[in-house]
């Protein structure tokens, strides 16, 4: 209990160093004294409009994307009971970029953008469920196997697409394709999904506890798997869509903010959920930090910062962790 305590009390001060962070750096450096008038001062002056109208909104929003990535990965794992499973892994995040960037193509606005990639992973994960259904019971292999089936024809329309698009349009493709959060924009809605999908993933704690160890045992143990399964499913991807529309398909947050929780806490999901949200948005505002400020006023795409250091990062815990407790299935 006392290691649980001192893991929030980490983690939510990393939250807060990343928010104070992610508002002093950029093209235009903050002194910290300056910032903290900014932040409690009158809110005029260049200092205060940089923070609140520009670094405050984005960098919520970079913690709402990568706490929605981090849970939906979480929950994607025990779903397909594969540590590999990411919230991408199922083709949402093809289906709303190849909405997005069809509406790119034609010259669409930022709304249509957005609208288009929210239909695609809409679209997406219905698809995959109601192929992967069937006539009958879907399975983690049959679910995972269609995804990845999916997720292939996804690709080959996104190739096309990018092959026939004008030259100008291209940067701004890749850009979303890696990920980008210099457009995004949480608003109430992105947040309260994420304090909704938290609630219910956190109900389903001790389901999620006896469904890793096997769907045998977890209905020995009173588990409804049918209705779990199903539950997962509907969540994790409609967090990962909201995810993908908001800032695109950033990658590594979704998987690897699990697998760093569970070498340090173990797989408890009453632990595990919480401690994803905080650590995955936190991760996620710094790399944004990062991606505007290394090369300011050049920005790059978050998802290349996002790979590159936490790629690191968890092959040395991997190194150094004795066990590693990850859900194991058949596939």
């Amino acid at each position: 209990m006392i290691r649980v305590r001192l893991l929030f009390v980490i983690l939510l001060l990393v939250a807060a160093f990343s928010l104070l962070f992610a508002l002093a750096q950029g093209s235009v450096a903050i002194p910290w004294s300056e910032l903290w008038q900014s932040l409690v001062g009158a809110r005029d002056g260049v200092s205060s409009t940089i923070v609140w109208e520009l670094r405050l909104p984005r960098a919520g929003t970079a913690f709402v994307v990568g706490g929605l990535l981090a849970l939906a990965g979480a929950l994607m794992q025990v779903l397909l009971r594969n540590p590999l499973a990411d919230p991408y892994v199922l083709g949402i995040s093809g289906g709303a970029a190849v909405m997005a960037l069809s509406a790119m193509v034609l010259g669409l606005g930022l709304v249509w953008i957005n609208v288009g990639a929210l239909l695609g992973a809409l679209l997406s994960m219905l698809l995959v469920f109601g192929l992967a259904h069937g006539r009958g019971q879907w399975t983690p292999t049959r679910l995972l196997l269609t995804g990845v089936v999916v997720a292939a024809g996804w690709g080959a329309i996104i190739t096309f697409l990018l092959a026939i698009s004008p030259e100008r349009n291209l940067r701004g493709m890749l850009f979303w394709l890696m990920g980008d959060l210099g457009h995004a924009n949480a608003g109430l809605g992105a947040w309260s999904l994420l304090i909704a999908g938290l609630a219910i993933a956190f109900s389903m704690a001790r389901s999620l506890n006896l469904l890793v160890r096997g769907e045998s045992q977890a209905a020995v143990l009173g588990v409804e798997v049918g209705p779990v399964r199903m539950g997962l499913y509907v969540l994790a991807s409609l967090l990962t869509a909201t995810a993908v529309t908001l800032a695109g398909s950033i990658g590594f947050i979704g998987l690897i903010v699990p697998h760093m929780l569970r070498l340090l806490v173990g797989g408890d999901h009453r632990v595990l959920l919480p401690a994803s949200v905080l650590l995955g948005g936190s991760l996620l505002v710094l790399a944004d930090t990062l991606s505007r400020s290394l090369l300011a006023p050049q920005q790059l795409p978050v998802g290349v910062v996002t790979a590159l250091v936490g790629v690191p990062v968890f092959l040395w815990l991997l190194y150094r962790s004795a066990a590693w407790s990850i859900p194991r299935g058949t596939t």
